[in-house]
């Protein structure tokens, strides 16, 4: 009895001592497992909480219960550090007309995502077209959503990730050669 006393003893005392990892960091290995696995064509959607479970194949759902934009720029710092992906991102069109009055927060949330995303070209298109290029990414390409705990609409950060080391002129010239020239 003795033996079993101590065996459980040593058993709280390592389970005390192991570190502890909060919840939202499995989103964080997550991302980090997957990065390295993800290209061009593939997107990443930073969402808010109301974001729906679409049941395209490709989309992957994670609840994140952290702040928007600290996914956010945990997600574009881990970009910027690939070797192979860079962001494409797009937010809301609907995002600037959404008063105070109907989602309380609204302007300060666009001022914090303004500075987060303050080195980035962010292009604009309506929620409906957004959702459905995810929709449609998502029939052959893998989508990581990743749903935060901010409550404002039209304040999710879509980033479509394309080549880091092949840039879009690169690709422009390749294929005015490839028609101005007869194939080896």
């Amino acid at each position: 009895m003795r033996n079993v006393f101590r065996l459980s003893t040593i058993l709280l005392a390592m389970i005390a001592a192991a570190p502890f990892t909060p919840a939202q960091s499995g989103w964080k290995a997550k991302l980090d497992a997957e990065l390295p696995l993800l290209g061009h064509r593939n997107w990443i959607l930073v969402a808010d909480s109301a974001y729906p479970l679409q049941v395209s194949p490709g989309m992957e759902v994670l609840e994140t219960n952290a702040d928007q934009i600290e996914v956010v720029r945990y997600v574009l710092k881990q970009i910027d550090s690939s070797i192979h992906v860079r962001p494409v991102i797009f937010m809301d069109a609907e995002l600037p007309f959404v008063p105070d009055a109907d989602a309380p927060g609204a302007t300060e949330y666009r001022t914090d995502i303004a500075t987060a995303l303050r080195d980035y070209t962010v292009q604009s298109d309506l929620h409906e077209k957004l959702i459905a290029q995810l929709g449609q990414a998502g029939q052959s390409f893998h989508v990581l959503v990743l749903k935060t705990n901010l409550t404002i609409p039209y304040s999710s950060v879509f980033i479509r990730l394309d080549c880091k080391y092949w840039p879009a002129d690169a690709e422009e010239r390749l294929r005015t050669r490839m028609a101005s020239q007869p194939a080896h």
